[in-house]
């Protein structure tokens, strides 16, 4: 159960055994399999088709890209190679190249040994769950048909485009570099050795910001779990405190979630990145906003403030997106810090985020600390179940429906994703993974102990109904 199929892209673990793992066989296969996908409903005569791929900085990075890139070019197509890059980069680069399509080779924030194929259509966002499934099609049936040696694909090396992203971020309206630089803020910033440790410090220095690094060398070698989670993160909640730095910035490996650090050495919360850079954008372009069913009710409280309407979709960065277009929200995003700001594209970017945190931190009077305490106050538990193949997931969330669908406690209950159930002062979120053979447990309370209580009740009733 290491090689993941989903909507989140194809994710697996290097090494083992061909479609068990991600191996260089089945990178090949899954490169040829959205190659042929894109050829088959391309409307482009006049030109071969061209996808831009990106990589984050994970060890295996350079084989699976090498694997994947020489794959699309025995497709007949041509390729826009940004090395070393991020996530949003490349959902920024496929419309400015006019692509037909892009790829990030990154398990995002899974530990080293993991790497993915995140696929993206001519809009730079990535592709629907009907898609990813004809896909799937195309690689289980190996209907791939390769050019002959004079129609090969071609590759142009462009490794400019994190530079045109921060200038691309900085010409935001909402974006105010002269007033960060002010302000004289110093920040340390976490870029768990990948690409975040360039572009991040990079953009902070072009708003005049001072810059402490920690783990910026974009080596591969994770010195914590890549995950932005406060168990991780205990050595830069400590040098923002030694550096008596304004704050501290996390970034995963790919860039796409953001998590800060406030000035007293503890979390900001990652649920609460989308909740702060929202209520700044709200305050000046009043609107809608959506995040996905497990994030907190702390956007739902800010939007309201401001107005607006606020709704939720199902997880995964495609379901937020889509029903962002559908209820035309201003800013969006997920409760593990991905900011999606439309004004730039439609996907997660931490650059955006930090962007416009600044500019709002900047024409406050308060500190990072100060600026926090302001706002609701909800308190989450992120638990998790490991899987094993025998394990009927579907089945076990059923059983609990069924359990709790006429239960007087419940004020309602949604399976639009896994199971959701909201209780009068806090709720529950339990669904499978798309990115890890696990069930996730979500809870939120109005203190962390009830929202532990509430998390470990249900890992006990799971464990119960799952016989484990």
């Amino acid at each position: 159960m290491t090689l993941i199929k989903s909507i989140s892209g194809i994710r697996g673990t290097i090494g083992g055994k061909v479609g068990d793992n991600l191996t260089p066989v089945d990178a090949v296969k899954f490169a040829s399999a959205y190659g042929t996908f894109l050829k088959n409903t391309s409307t482009v005569t006049d030109r071969r088709l061209k996808v831009v791929i990106g990589r984050d900085a994970r060890i295996s990075g350079p084989m699976i890209h090498n694997l994947v890139q020489n794959t699309l070019l025995g497709l007949g197509i041509d390729v826009i190679d940004l090395g070393l890059s991020t996530t949003p980069t490349v959902e920024v680069a496929v419309p400015m190249e006019q692509a037909d399509g892009g790829i990030i080779l990154t398990a995002s924030h899974n530990p080293k040994q993991w790497n993915a194929l995140k696929l993206l259509n001519a809009k730079g966002e990535f592709l629907s769950g009907a898609e990813g499934a004809k896909i799937l099609e195309i690689a289980e049936a190996e209907a791939f048909d390769f050019v002959d040696v004079d129609s090969l694909g071609e590759v142009t090396s462009n490794d400019s485009y994190m530079d045109i992203h921060i200038d691309e971020v900085l010409e935001l309206p909402l974006v105010d570099a002269d007033l960060v630089k002010t302000k004289k803020y110093k920040v340390v910033v976490d870029g768990v050795n990948s690409s975040g440790g360039i572009v991040i410090p990079n953009l902070l220095e072009q708003m005049g910001v001072e810059v402490v690094k920690l783990y910026c060398e974009p080596n591969g070698h994770f010195p914590h779990n890549p995950e932005p989670l406060k168990e991780h993160l205990t050595d830069i909640c400590k040098l923002v405190l030694d550096e008596k730095a304004d704050f501290g910035i996390v970034v995963d490996p790919d860039v796409d979630r953001l998590a800060f650090i406030s000035n007293d050495g503890e979390m900001f919360g990652e649920e609460y990145t989308l909740v702060a850079v929202a209520d700044y954008v709200l305050s000046k372009t009043p609107g809608n906003t959506v995040s996905n069913m497990s994030s907190s009710r702390a956007l739902r409280d800010i939007t309201e403030k401001h107005n607006g309407s606020y709704q939720a979709s199902a997880v995964g960065e495609v379901n937020v997106v889509e029903l962002m277009k559908k209820t035309n929200a201003i800013i969006g995003g997920e409760g593990n810090g991905g900011i999606i700001y439309p004004e730039l594209h439609y996907g997660r970017d931490s650059l955006v985020g930090v962007a416009l945190f600044l500019t709002y931190l900047a024409g406050q009077d308060k500190t990072v600390a100060e600026l926090r305490a302001s706002y609701p106050q909800y308190y989450m538990s992120k638990n998790k179940i490991e899987l094993t193949p025998q394990i009927d997931v579907d089945a076990i969330l059923e059983s609990l429906t069924a359990t709790y669908k006429n239960d007087s406690s419940t004020s309602s209950l949604s399976t639009l994703d896994g199971v959701k159930i909201d209780f009068a002062t806090e709720w529950v979120h339990l669904r499978k993974s798309n990115t890890e053979p696990i069930i996730r447990i979500y809870t939120e309370a109005p203190t962390q102990n009830e929202a532990d209580v509430l998390a470990e009740r249900f890992v006990k009733e799971l464990k119960v109904i799952a016989g484990i």
